[in-house]
């Protein structure tokens, strides 16, 4: 993918950072849109690996359809291994849409590196075949309400009100 068709943002970026990923070539967000970042109708991997849940349920949240989720392909914490990790309630509460695309997903785990174990040990690759998310009940398609994450103890994100300087999980487009 061209870097130009790349965008990358980090609420953690410094002004260095942010100037060195331009000058690759690499498109900057403007906004921390706390993963909502829509896919537009064009195939896109989106590389989050070490996200917090909030942000995967809602990058699925901001493409919950058929259509949009079928072109979207995630690099990132094991979807499986969240919901291993997390009793079902808090999963279905916090993080619905991670909870309702469950069966529509192929996962692949990515080898861990024997050195680096406790690194990447949980990094996988994730995507929403059409063939499966056209078997999900119709009523998984109904409910289109925002996160808003209002009883969640251990929300891992930065709000956009948290901070004013922001650029994070990099997105491509092919």
């Amino acid at each position: 993918v061209p870097p130009g068709r790349c965008s990358v943002f980090d609420p953690a970026f410094s002004a260095r950072e942010a100037t060195a990923l331009g000058q690759l070539g690499l498109r900057l967000l403007p906004d921390n849109e706390e993963g909502k970042h829509g896919i537009e109708g064009s195939a896109t991997l989106f590389y989050m690996v070490h996200c917090g849940k909030a942000l995967y349920n809602n990058l699925l949240w901001r493409n919950w359809s058929v259509g949009a989720l079928s072109k979207m392909v995630i690099i990132g914490n094991s979807f499986k291994g969240i919901e291993e990790r997390l009793l079902s309630r808090i999963l279905e509460r916090d993080y619905s849409y991670i909870a309702k695309v469950l069966k529509g997903t192929e996962e692949v785990a990515l080898p861990t590196h024997p050195r680096y174990s406790d690194t990447f040990n949980d990094t996988s690759i994730h995507w929403f075949p059409l063939e499966k998310l056209k078997e999900l009940s119709p009523e998984v398609w109904d409910s289109v309400e925002e996160p808003t994450y209002q009883e969640c103890d251990d929300l891992e994100i930065i709000r956009k009100e948290d901070r004013v300087d922001q650029h994070g999980p990099a997105a491509a487009e092919s």
